[in-house]
């Protein structure tokens, strides 16, 4: 017995079980074909670096999911072009718009299930893939690059503003151990310095539940009020400061392996501080939502262009397709080039392509057949 949502028609759940399950096919078998050719272009790499093959299968299994959220767009478009067109090849569409069905009625099944995929997507882009990409960026770097990129493991002179009014330096951070040495940490008030502290090395715990829980070894305190100064040291103090490791060691694409509240609070942060490198966490922020909601703008082109019956089959659908679909990911990736390194707001560059093709979209959508 099949269980059917008293909101879906039996015409509903036919559309939405032939888009999915196109969907995911299509996922699957292009996906398998990229793993194959990746492996292929770089199994030299692999054996002259010495992949583990563990480290290998965990690095495709991290592999997929990244790939596959990156052109979700494009497999909504073919699934929707394929079985859309198939449907109307065999004269379903006009047996449909015949039966009193008219196409914002037909729209529903195929919103419904774009609003399954852009959830799906949002959730992967937002917390899973975030977590994978960091085993995948750091297989890249050791094994896929001959490393030509590695990721920094040290940083010298390093000053942050860790809150409002107090600053933080360290003259050389060890990344493997996570320990900074010669530290200092100098807290403002009203723009005079009431407190300045030295340390040899502060060590970030990360043993501890508590986030930016560090260790400061062997400090020196002056604290200063008015013509009063008191100096205590102390061997070791336990402190919370706003501050971690990966803010001193910044590597390639670390934004990708951040969820979304991660990437909020590095951005709060980073304006506390006065940082210049906000954009390309922005950028990343935004370009989740705007990715899933590509689901519907490809899904209303998809249905417009496939929902007409024609001689030559898919193929004029598919060609057209394709065309918009490289174009709206060529579109997005330089808008996003021109918030990085332009002027332009970081919301509004991301979201400009699909401004622009949700106006592709409706006109084809007023276009379509009746």
């Amino acid at each position: 017995m099949k269980l059917r949502l008293p909101f879906l028609k039996r015409i509903d759940t036919y559309i939405i079980s032939k888009f999915l399950g196109t969907y995911f096919f299509s996922i699957l078998l292009i996906l398998g074909v990229t793993v194959v050719f990746d492996y292929n272009d770089n199994i030299d790499k692999f054996t002259q670096n010495g992949a583990p093959w563990n480290e290998l299968l965990v690095y495709y299994l991290n592999f997929m999911p990244y790939y596959a959220n990156l052109f979700s767009s494009l497999f909504v478009f073919i699934s929707v072009i394929f079985f859309t067109s198939k449907l109307a090849g065999n004269s379903e569409i006009i047996a449909m718009i015949s039966a009193g069905i008219s196409l914002p009625r037909l729209m529903r099944p195929y919103m419904i299930s774009a609003a399954l995929i852009a959830l799906l997507t949002l959730y992967l882009g937002s917390e899973v893939i975030p977590r994978g990409s960091v085993e995948r960026l750091d297989f890249e770097n050791q094994y896929k690059r001959r490393g030509n990129k590695k990721n920094p493991t040290y940083a010298d002179n390093v000053q942050l503003q860790v809150d409002t009014g107090v600053i933080a330096f360290i003259e050389h951070f060890d990344g493997p151990t996570k320990t900074g040495y010669h530290f200092q940490l100098d807290k403002f008030e009203h723009k005079k310095l009431v407190s300045h502290l030295t340390a040899q090395s502060i060590t970030y715990d990360t043993l501890s539940n508590e986030r930016f829980h560090w260790q400061i070894v062997n400090a020196t305190v002056r604290d200063m009020r008015g013509m009063r100064e008191r100096i205590t040291h102390h061997a070791r103090i336990d402190s919370v400061i706003i501050m971690e490791p990966s803010d001193f060691l910044f590597t390639h694409n670390f934004q990708e392996t951040m969820t979304n509240r991660q990437l909020l609070e590095h951005i709060d942060r980073a304006r506390i501080r006065g940082t210049g490198n906000l954009k390309p966490f922005q950028v990343e922020y935004y370009k989740r939502f705007a990715s899933a909601f590509a689901a519907f703008i490809m899904t209303v082109i998809g249905v417009s262009l496939s929902s007409r019956k024609r001689k030559g089959g898919m193929g004029f659908s598919l060609g057209v397709g394709l065309v918009l679909s490289v174009a709206y990911a060529f579109f997005q990736a330089v808008t996003a080039g021109f918030a990085t390194n332009a002027n332009v707001p970081p919301m509004l560059a991301v979201w400009l392509p699909n401004i622009l093709f949700s106006i592709i979209a409706y006109i084809l959508y007023k276009r379509a057949p009746r």
